[in-house]
């Protein structure tokens, strides 16, 4: 399924082609009839002679509705440039025509169309080699042009057959897996809601899946999808798309907004674009100029932040950021165009190359420039290997996304990217751009040295306190970690193989004490409070995390072997009496209550027992 977009001027007759072609007349409003004029985006379809099923998108000709037209135009596979052959090329057909050489659409056909109204051949060669002279430079160069009468039905046929013939030479939108839906239309239908129009990009959506629309964020979810009037189960990449959503309100959506799965884009307030400024325009573009923005069916007014030059002469072609007013959902590799708000005037467009900088660039820094040529043009291998420089390891479908790329192609670049080093890829399959890796690893080298400079006498870092510092995920640590045999992972703890608790003479000395003075009174030591006056706290933390001693309570420490004892004692009494209780354990210690009461909920916290009424349990975490 493909789609065709009809451009030119008001007056040369392309809502009646479309009819003719297909059958459908276009324009929908009274508004549209009663002045013979397209106004709003008119949609229609026809099957050619091949069986290929063709969405047509009929965008407004006259220069008051051009921003009609760019909501229309941009998600289309090619175009008809319609231009009558009683009036030749008119302002608004050059400005049709730069739009269409801006986003890149590369296949079209120029359709001479009212050629029943000329009867003069030198005027129709005129109007032809003006014609040529107008395409050159563009992508439309060599496109065909024909001449046809929706009246009579002349060249019709002719018509019907080189856009045949083009579209079977037109690459089929490719399969990212991220379908993407830029609505240009959102209505009710009785007993079924709220509707979306838009042509599917990126992935094919299903009936039954979940979506999301953008940047509002508002989840919902398939309830129906047709193609041309027909209900389909599922709608494929580059076909036109009605979907029926249930969840959402039609009054919550507007033209613009995009669907997409949920969390699958980040509206954002800046994008860094490369730009093209058109040679025709009277004035520079300057730094921090107001601009509307227009990519799909969005639109934004938003300002440029020139990133490589003071500013952009006619002709030119430079770096920008764009700062939006409102978030805004983007996706990236799509075309864009700019106008000027007032007085309006398209002033030129480009690629959108990085939806989601997160930061505001300094001006003028090579640095940043070069990383954009690599998004721009680089290699596929560069260009994953740049996608993969976020801190946190990628999914291959977030590479996709980012690239562009379909399967295939993401699968040799990923691959190639691995060959030469340039990604390291983990376990469970996501990859990160050597370069962060190692960056990664060397923070977190230099982060657990100083903390042992800092802290001789602790065995190693809370892992917590060193995730949180690297601004890592816990799973993702832990990827880092399974990587390193010179970093050590006890569970709670993180330290370098290297290092090890070393005590002077005099803290060995200390330390003995401290054992003696908790074993006197083995069920009822002395408070935590008693120990410091005889050892400093880092001796305390060392024997916690050389596992010599057990902290069941602020104050309350046992040497490891009684704190066994007390355990097995517990468990034994439990597979004897089916339960213990506080009072239980303190007359089979000969303890206090509180001491009782401390081990026994240090244990419920670890799951060696479990807590029932007034009762304790052996709990899931119980040793055999």
């Amino acid at each position: 399924m493909r789609v065709v977009g009809t451009a030119g001027h008001v007056d040369h007759g392309k809502s009646t082609l479309v009819k003719r072609l297909t059958g459908i007349d276009p324009d929908r409003l009274a508004e549209e009839k009663a002045r013979e004029m397209t106004i709003e985006l008119g949609f229609a379809w026809l099957t050619l002679p091949d069986g290929e099923e063709v969405g047509i998108v009929d965008v407004p000709g006259h220069r008051d509705f051009i921003e009609n037209m760019l909501a229309g135009v941009g998600s289309i596979d090619a175009v008809l440039l319609v231009i009558a052959a009683d009036e030749g090329v008119m302002p608004q057909t050059r400005e049709h025509l730069a739009i269409l050489d801006l986003l890149g659409i590369e296949r079209g056909l120029v359709v001479l169309t009212k050629i029943d109204l000329v009867d003069d051949e030198a005027w129709l060669e005129l109007v032809m080699q003006d014609v040529r002279d107008v395409l050159q430079g563009t992508t439309l160069a060599t496109a065909p042009i024909l001449s046809v009468s929706a009246h009579s039905g002349e060249g019709i046929e002719a018509l019907l057959e080189q856009l045949t013939i083009l579209l079977q030479e037109t690459p089929r939108r490719a399969n990212y897996n991220r379908p993407y839906l830029s609505i240009d239309r959102v209505f009710t239908i009785s007993g079924f809601g709220t509707v979306v129009t838009g042509t599917l990009l990126g992935g094919a959506l299903s009936v039954g899946d979940e979506v999301m629309i953008y940047p509002q964020q508002l989840r919902g979810r398939i309830r129906g999808l047709q193609s041309h009037k027909k209900r389909v189960e599922r709608a494929v990449p580059g076909s036109r798309v009605a979907v029926n959503i249930t969840g959402i309100e039609k009054r919550q959506i507007a033209r613009g907004d995009l669907l997409a799965y949920p969390e699958q884009l980040n509206p954002t307030l800046l994008a860094d674009v490369h730009f093209r400024y058109l040679p025709d325009i009277q004035r520079p573009l300057k730094h921090n100029a107001e601009v509307k923005f227009f990519s799909g069916a969005t639109e934004r007014i938003g300002r440029v932040r020139l990133l490589d030059s003071d500013m952009l002469s006619p002709g030119e072609s430079g770096w920008l950021q764009i700062r939006f007013e409102q978030r805004t959902p983007l996706i990236q590799g799509e075309r864009f165009i700019l106008r000027y708000p007032s007085p309006p005037e398209t002033i030129g467009g480009g690629i959108i190359v990085n939806p989601n900088p997160g930061k505001r660039w300094k001006r003028h820094q090579p640095q940043v420039i070069a990383a954009l040529e690599t998004r721009l043009s680089g290699r596929p291998a560069d260009k994953v290997a740049q996608a993969a420089e976020a801190t946190e390891p990628i999914k291959i479908g977030q590479l996709q996304q980012i690239t562009g790329y379909d399967d295939e192609q993401l699968a040799a670049a990923i691959a190639e990217a691995l060959r030469e080093g340039l990604l390291i890829q983990f376990e469970d399959g996501r990859v990160i751009a050597r370069t962060r890796f190692h960056a990664l690893l060397d923070a977190m080298y230099d982060i657990l040295s100083n903390y042992h400079r800092q802290y001789p006498l602790r065995l190693g870092m809370p892992r917590e306190e060193l995730r949180s510092r690297l601004k890592l995920k816990q799973a993702t640590l832990g990827l880092f970690l399974q990587q390193q045999e010179q970093i050590i992972d006890e569970g709670h703890l993180v330290r370098l193989k290297s290092h090890k608790i070393q005590f002077s003479a005099q803290q060995e000395a200390q330390i003995r004490q401290v054992i003696e003075v908790l074993s006197e009174n083995p069920f009822a030591p002395p408070p935590r409070s008693a120990l410091l006056q005889i050892v400093d706290e880092e001796i305390l933390y060392a024997l916690l995390d050389l596992d010599e001693i057990v902290q069941v309570q602020p104050e309350i420490i046992f040497v490891r072997d009684i704190y066994e004892q007390i355990v097995a004692t517990i468990l034994q009494w439990i597979e004897q009496h089916g339960a213990i209780t506080v009072q239980n354990l303190r007359d089979e210690l000969n303890t206090s209550r509180k001491y009782a009461i401390g081990v026994l909920e240090y244990l419920d916290g670890q799951g060696i027992t479990r807590r029932v009424g007034d009762e304790r349990i052996r709990g899931r975490n119980a040793p055999a």
